[in-house]
């Protein structure tokens, strides 16, 4: 089976989705190909896209809240947005990549080649099978005008808002979000400790910035260092936020409880390892850590999915959060220090959130290949 992925650069969560379903395609001994869709319109057009989604996101959470907002008041099953017609002018550079490749079926975990592909079909330019894959736990603007073979959600409970919009229940398969293999199942502490070098005694708070950061991570190190004990210590992960990274290596390199890492390959030693995690409620990294079994602190959101995302994990459980910094603190700190809370909430992930998702949707695509 030749699989094509395709996503956009608009935040890392679309793009992990993607990879970890490639990854486990090609365990299986199956090609899998990831692109970015904006890619075929150069590069340009890609950072400009992906750029300026990242922009508005970190500098103007306002004006991002109020489009998305506006996206759900006009989305709509009956006609199609501008969103749609703006993806439709890469149909025929995707058409001609189709034609040069032998593709079996194609998934997306992003709407914007959702809405190409759409397109593509409704022109009869596409013989291929599409499968989506909801990367947050909601309906986002636009999916319900988007013509896919089947959507993949991450979870039971948002079959009927999904229907709701205007997407045929029959397409809808709950399998949740996939993960690459290494977060799939929990390591063991004591191992993931000497991997990443932490003494096996220690309390250890792992921050994740995530793609585009949240909020002033520097004061939230700041303030949570102030409150360490002796044996705590604080490992914030900066990804590829090279800025972020170097203000916090120029405040915090030389401290003892502190380490920064920018991209590294351990990530999921490093979930292993820690006790608490901080991390914005995006739908992957939250994803990640549910189905690692780590005790979750959200922060602060990006208005929007992310509130959503943040409202179904804390209503079960699955994390605590609180308005300000100071709050999303003193609940790490009250996480850490009560074993008790911590196994429950890693019960409670345990029976909510689907551990086995790639697999799920591997069988699928299995499937339409071969009809």
């Amino acid at each position: 089976m030749k699989i094509l992925i395709l996503s956009c650069n608009t935040g890392e969560g679309h793009n992990s989705a993607g990879k970890a379903l490639a990854e486990y395609a090609r365990l299986q001994g199956d090609e899998a190909e990831f692109m970015d869709i904006m890619m075929l319109g150069g590069k340009r057009v890609s950072h400009f896209v992906g750029g300026g989604y990242v922009s508005v996101v970190k500098h103007a959470p306002a004006l991002f809240s109020l489009l998305y907002k506006i996206g759900g008041l006009v989305s709509s099953s009956r006609h199609k947005s501008p969103v749609y017609y703006a993806n439709a002018l890469l149909a025929g550079r995707l058409k001609r990549c189709l034609d040069e490749n032998d593709f079996d079926v194609i998934v997306t975990p992003h709407l914007f080649p959702a809405e190409t592909l759409t397109y593509m079909k409704r022109k009869k330019m596409l013989r291929q099978k599409v499968v989506a894959v909801e990367t947050d736990y909601t309906c986002i603007p636009f999916w319900e005008e988007t013509e896919c073979d089947y959507y993949i959600l991450p979870h039971p409970s948002l079959i009927g808002e999904f229907a709701g919009k205007g997407i045929p229940e029959e397409k809808l398969k709950p399998f949740g979000i996939p993960v690459r293999p290494a977060f799939s199942k929990p390591g063991k502490k004591a191992e993931a400790r000497k991997i990443c070098r932490i003494p096996e005694d220690a309390s250890v708070y792992l921050i994740m910035s995530g793609s585009m950061g949240f909020g002033k991570v520097n004061l939230f190190v700041a303030r949570l260092l102030r409150r360490l004990g002796p044996n705590e210590y604080i490992i914030v992960i900066c990804g590829s936020n090279q800025k972020l990274r170097k203000v916090l290596h120029t405040a915090f390199g030389r401290h003892p409880q502190v380490r920064i890492l920018g991209y590294t390959e351990h990530i999921s030693a490093y979930m292993d390892a820690c006790d608490v995690i901080f991390t914005k409620p995006g739908g992957l990294t939250s994803t990640e850590a549910a189905v690692k079994g780590i005790p979750i602190v959200h922060t602060r959101p990006i208005p929007g999915c992310e509130t959503k995302n943040l409202e179904f994990f804390t209503e079960r459980g699955l994390s605590v959060t609180a308005p300000k910094m100071g709050g999303q603190i003193d609940a790490g700190q009250e996480l850490l220090h009560d074993r008790a809370r911590r196994e429950e909430m890693c019960a409670k992930q345990r029976q909510v959130i689907p551990r086995n998702a790639a697999a799920e949707i591997w069988r699928l695509l299995r499937e339409l290949s071969e009809e």
